[in-house]
């Protein structure tokens, strides 16, 4: 064969091949046009008055927590309770070595016996002079000393019994007893230290009621502002109108504190505001605020941080997209909306809060408006979609 047939023969080849590829492609191209919408499934954007809560930082202190003072010096000589247990009020805690307190209770009592004799000898002298002064048989200025003698005498004893009862009461301070009934902590002292003295311990331990606990926590200027303002607004409804029970439970929705416990749990007894600080830290901008919850089980303890949620207001027909429908990038956050023909199109938001797994949306959305949930990679702009409804169940409340 020669060298021009097959060359021929190659180039036919070449050419049925080329043929077969183009029928193929336009094969493959019929039937993507001819291929229908995939299914992607939609969420509707969610409309509801939504409250608004803020967190802060708070700590735990009992209702109260009264600090068990060494008010004598000396060796402490017994421990008479068990640390972390419940302790009654009049129990005896400690007790410090009476022997030097009680040789000063004597010695006050020797000076009491003292004083009332000088005050017999004053007394029986007074009266001696006194008839002799009305028959002029001593002078007015020997009656005068008798007199000053005996007031002297008098109050030289008052002195000392004044003594022998600080005395005694010192002597009474080498018990300790506990103040009030409730939960004594780890004691600071062990039998045999000197106490009462700095450096040594002056505070031995201390005894805290927690039934019912006081939480400290501080709110920035503006914030207080805020809520200061609602509670003035919630206030002057009040005066100008009866409100409605179902009015009042929200106005006590409103005002309701929750402690949010380190385990991410929820403290089941809403809390009152006791006091609000009379001044801003000029240092810090904030301002401190104390409230108190129910603490019949005794959970909480002194010490302890929490979490104290404050609604600060009612965002009302607030709307709301699930949090895994939104894309952000650099902070700018987007969606994928569809439109009534079933078009998806890529449409910008504005995020105000985040609610659990919510975004509370400020701008870009519409009531009614449904977005793409799941599959985000699989949808861009201009693309035809069958939507498939769901509806999103979050896994936080919002109530």
């Amino acid at each position: 064969m020669s060298k021009v047939n097959k060359v021929m023969k190659f180039i036919g080849v070449l050419s049925t091949w080329s043929i077969l590829i183009v029928f193929a492609g336009c094969n493959q191209s019929k039937e993507e046009a001819t291929q229908a919408p995939p299914e992607i499934t939609v969420v509707e954007v969610i409309q509801k008055d939504v409250p608004i809560y803020n967190n802060f930082v708070g700590q735990i202190y009992g209702q109260e927590d009264v600090a068990i003072n060494a008010r004598v010096e000396g060796f402490l000589m017994g421990i008479h309770f068990d640390e972390g247990t419940r302790v009654e009020k009049g129990k005896l805690l400690y007790s410090i070595d009476p022997e030097p307190f009680k040789a000063a209770v004597a010695n006050e009592n020797s000076k009491v016996a003292e004083a009332q004799t000088r005050l017999v000898n004053a007394e029986n002298e007074l009266a001696r002079y006194k008839p002799l002064a009305e028959i002029n048989a001593v002078s007015k200025s020997d009656l005068d000393y008798a007199q000053a003698s005996r007031d002297a005498s008098e109050a030289s004893l008052s002195a000392a019994k004044a003594s022998l009862r600080m005395a005694e009461i010192n002597l009474g301070y080498t018990s300790v007893k506990s103040p009030i009934s409730g939960f004594i902590g780890k004691t600071q002292a062990r039998i045999g230290d000197f106490v009462g003295r700095s450096p040594n311990p002056v505070i031995l331990n201390t005894v805290s009621k927690i039934e019912s606990v006081r939480v400290q926590f501080f709110i920035t200027e503006s914030q207080y502002l805020l809520l200061a303002r609602e509670y003035s607004n919630r206030q002057d409804l009040k005066e100008v109108a009866e409100l409605s029970k179902e009015e009042e439970e929200e106005a006590r929705g409103q005002a309701e504190l929750r402690l949010i416990l380190s385990d991410g749990s929820m403290h089941p007894y809403e809390g009152a505001v006791d006091f609000i600080n009379r001044e801003v830290d000029a240092s810090t901008g904030a301002i401190l605020i104390q409230a108190s919850f129910p603490n019949p089980e005794l959970i909480l303890r002194p010490g302890q941080f929490t979490r104290v949620r404050i609604m600060m207001n009612m965002a009302k027909g607030a709307l709301l997209v699930p949090q895994r429908c939104a894309k952000e990038i650099q902070g700018q956050y987007s969606v994928f909306v569809v439109t009534a023909d079933n078009i998806v199109e890529t449409r910008q938001i504005e995020v105000s809060e985040r609610i659990g797994d919510l975004y509370l949306v400020g701008a870009g959305l519409e009531p009614g408006e449904q977005v793409v949930i799941d599959a985000l990679q699989k949808v861009g702009s201009g693309m035809q979609i069958v939507p498939e409804k769901v509806v999103f169940e979050s896994k936080s409340s919002i109530e």
